[in-house]
């Protein structure tokens, strides 16, 4: 860990205000339900079984965050009972992660202000190229406003909190993961520096990416997301972006150690 994320970790952490996290989607690209699929966990009557794209929403003091919009964002925000959003965070490019972005005009119209917008400059480049009308000279009435701001992997602020990035790897695809005070979200990961492992250690709830129990090529499966929350030693870690081969909530569930739960759509977490 770098000395400015030491100093930074001193100054901050043990003072921000509480913190509320609400899982809007613990569900890989495809969901749960899969389309077309008869397996037992895409039949489930388990509300816990039933995934939309991942995504979660935070609210520190008078912030409030989403990280992601995918295809099922008006979805979460309704359900969630979400009326007010101050910023968005990018973990990366991929449309199970930023397709749903056109939905935000509904806070512009509300607040008649742009959304900020944190991402890599890579996602940056896809949103200018998915949304291009967004960024068009002449622009038609009603679409999204949105302030894109570029982030790298340094600390930054969305109004007085900060943001701490942690780089990880999607097979080739570098991939933000973020930390906020003593809660670390980490999703689309295969691979982890050490740097930015230390980064996450100390956080007392982390969130992290288990496709499925079998090897994938770009995601952990579950032995390597226990394998990497037994290094990070959270006191309590949530398993997302689950696909249907994870299995039944309530069956997986039972495999687990003590501090680890699955992820389910509409989890609150509270620190």
């Amino acid at each position: 860990m770098t000395e400015k994320i030491k100093i930074l970790k001193l100054s901050y952490l043990n003072s921000i205000q509480s913190m509320k996290v609400i899982i809007l989607g613990s569900g890989t690209s495809q969901g749960v339900p899969v389309i077309a699929c008869e397996c037992k966990i895409c039949k489930s009557l388990d509300f816990r079984d039933k995934r939309l794209r991942v995504s979660a929403y935070i609210q520190v003091g008078n912030q409030h965050i989403v990280i992601d919009t995918g295809p099922d964002f008006r979805q979460q925000m309704l359900r969630a009972n979400i009326h007010h959003l101050d910023a968005i965070l990018f973990t990366h490019e991929h449309k199970d992660h930023i397709a749903g972005l056109d939905d935000v005009r509904a806070f512009n119209f509300k607040y008649n202000k742009d959304m900020p917008v944190y991402a890599s400059r890579q996602v940056a480049e896809k949103i200018k190229k998915e949304y291009d009308y967004i960024f068009t000279e002449t622009k038609y009435p009603g679409i999204p406003q949105i302030d894109l701001q570029l982030i790298e992997n340094e600390i930054f602020k969305i109004g007085d909190l900060p943001i701490i990035p942690i780089e990880v790897m999607h097979h080739r695809l570098s991939v933000f993961g973020f930390r906020i005070g003593d809660f670390t979200y980490i999703t689309d990961a295969k691979t982890i520096s050490e740097s930015e492992i230390e980064k996450m250690k100390g956080t007392k709830i982390l969130i992290i990416n288990a496709l499925r129990k079998e090897e994938h090529i770009s995601h952990f499966n579950l032995a390597e997301a226990l394998a990497m929350i037994e290094r990070i030693k959270p006191q309590k870690a949530y398993l997302t972006h689950l696909s249907h081969s994870m299995g039944l909530h309530r069956e997986v569930s039972t495999e687990l150690p003590p501090n680890v739960a699955l992820a389910y759509d509409g989890l609150e977490l509270y620190l």
